[in-house]
């Protein structure tokens, strides 16, 4: 009988445990990777390209963003940069690009150099001359064709906001939401949040209104007082919830800082900034 006992219990409890373990990972929060879009530091890119690198990998950035310069490498020299890389242990998972790199030659090289880099994703960053609906409604098909095409290549297309797109515009239409409505949802809409809080549209709203498709934001901040100067965390975007819905609806992937400058220098900047969000995930 005492053996028969210890047998059950010994059998429930490691079933129990099985149970637990079985558990863990699908209650375990999954860890957002943190970035830099290199325009932070454009003016030290501009001299030094690896060297910048470097030291933002220094400073504990995981993910590097590279925006539009990038567009004239050539093939070898995406490669030292992604021997770089992986040699630093940080990744490139996505790039900004002009509306050229959406179809044709622009398309072919922007694949060829993002394969190289690593980037899964190629962020249109700039919707070229568009004034009517009819134009921005342009654009989303040169994002769902782009998007047909890289479907393929297991690869992505997305596209970055600013101010202009979170506007409502003569003929009481927002240029994002048409892009939103108009392109399938593995079409990422990368949020640059400081524009969005700027013009006064709701950044959670935002990002409630897309599950799923939010899977790469800009960390950037605007107050009122500074503008875009303000580091992050230190303006009026109210991050903690935003970051949170991010996580739990939006899909989200990768968190990017980006600063158009600061009183600092930009190295400091960044420097300073990723501290800023590293406090204030502690705390949540």
């Amino acid at each position: 009988m005492e053996n028969n006992e210890l047998t059950r219990r010994s059998f429930l409890g490691i079933g129990a445990a099985g149970a637990l373990a079985l558990a863990a990972p699908a209650e375990a929060k999954k860890r957002i990777p943190v970035g830099l879009e290199l325009y932070s530091v454009r003016d030290m890119l501009a001299k030094d390209l690896m060297g910048t690198v470097r030291a933002v990998a220094a400073q504990g950035y995981e993910v590097v963003e590279f925006y539009s310069p990038y567009q004239s490498w050539t093939p070898e020299y995406a490669k030292d940069v992604r021997k770089l890389l992986d040699e630093l242990k940080i990744k490139c998972l996505s790039t900004h690009n002009g509306r050229n790199a959406l179809t044709g030659d622009g398309l072919k090289k922007a694949i060829e150099l993002n394969q190289i880099l690593g980037s899964k994703t190629i962020v249109s960053a700039s919707p070229g001359r568009v004034q009517t609906q009819d134009d921005w409604k342009k654009l989303a098909d040169e994002l769902t064709s782009a998007s047909q095409a890289l479907k393929l290549l297991k690869m992505r297309v997305g596209y970055h906001n600013h101010q202009l797109e979170f506007r409502e515009l003569e003929g009481g239409f927002r240029p994002i939401q048409v892009l939103a409505k108009n392109t399938p949802k593995d079409v990422t809409l990368q949020f640059d949040v400081g524009t969005a809080v700027e013009v006064g549209y709701d950044p959670i709203a935002w990002v409630n209104e897309n599950p799923g498709r939010i899977r790469s934001m800009h960390l950037k901040d605007w107050g009122k007082t500074e503008g875009y100067k303000v580091l992050f965390g230190e303006g009026d975007t109210p991050w903690k919830a935003l970051l949170e819905a991010a996580e739990r609806k939006g899909g989200v992937e990768c968190f990017l800082i980006e600063q158009e400058g600061s009183r600092y220098p930009s190295l400091e900047t960044s420097q300073k900034c990723l501290e800023n969000y590293r406090k204030l995930r502690m705390k949540g």
